[in-house]
């Protein structure tokens, strides 16, 4: 029997879905075990207030929050919306990039991108910090994806990556002289490695376009409470790499998407 194709690709959105919130799963571990600095492998699944280990029907993406009304079965503890939040992300840029590219090498290395970009937002969120441990492996994976699968050029791909990372120090360095302090952390300037790199120097306008609209966008929501708003800090690491995934997704087509 011969395999067929194109009934596969049919199926490959859904399956994408599945993929996504189950990689979603493991991406919370490696947000909340990156911020308490433990080991991704040990212990196992556990309550993180009341260290019980969860039962496989307690792990179930989205489903287990929903079943569990948002608290732990045993100690009753609040489970952070992240989980659901941060599954459900998964689970949709899986499925947009298999609309997108189908069952290609090109929706795998966005896959892994996109999955290393949805940790280091989190982890930016929560603690400003972009980590090394993701920010260098991504801008590797990133130029070696873009020559060889993507097809673009060595040469160029090596001056997006430079180009990303050098503006966004240049403006660092622009406004620790201007204010006297940092405006952007050397994580963005890492993180913009990979970004270059993947969206080439034709994208990386757009994707920073795109990152700077969804911050303005949502900033008035970090700045809630805040007596200082011009003194608070807002990651901007989760928004460039919104920035692009947008790109990756939409190209510089999205404002015509939108109408």
């Amino acid at each position: 029997m011969s395999f067929d194709f194109n009934a596969y690709a049919q199926v490959f959105p859904f399956l994408a879905i599945v993929l996504g919130l189950v990689l979603g799963s493991f991406y919370n571990v490696c947000v909340h075990r990156y911020l308490t600095e433990q080991s991704i492998v040990f212990p196992g699944s556990h309550c993180p207030q009341c260290d019980h280990p969860l039962a496989w029907y307690e792990n179930i993406p989205i489903i287990s929050f929903l079943f569990l009304a948002g608290r732990c079965r045993y100690c009753k503890a609040s489970i952070r919306w992240r989980y659901p939040i941060l599954e459900a992300l998964s689970g949709l840029w899986s499925y947009a990039l298999a609309i997108t590219f189908g069952p290609s090498l090109a929706y795998l290395l966005f896959m892994v991108i996109g999955g290393m970009y949805l940790v280091a937002s989190f982890i930016d969120l929560d603690s400003f910090i972009l980590p090394d441990i993701i920010t260098y492996p991504a801008a590797v994976i990133a130029y070696l994806g873009s020559v060889f699968i993507l097809d673009a050029s060595p040469v160029l791909s090596g001056a997006a990556a430079v180009a990303g990372a050098g503006l966004f120090y240049l403006l660092n360095l622009l406004y620790r002289l201007s204010r006297g302090f940092d405006g952007l952390g050397l994580g963005d300037v890492k993180l913009m490695v990979s970004i270059g790199a993947l969206v080439q120097l034709v994208g990386l306008p757009f994707s920073v376009l795109y990152a700077s609209l969804s911050a303005l966008l949502v900033s008035p929501f970090f700045l809630i409470g805040k007596k200082n708003k011009s003194r608070t800090p807002i990651p901007f690491g989760p928004f460039l790499c919104l920035g692009a995934m947008l790109y990756i997704l939409f190209g510089p087509g999205i404002f015509s998407f939108l109408r």
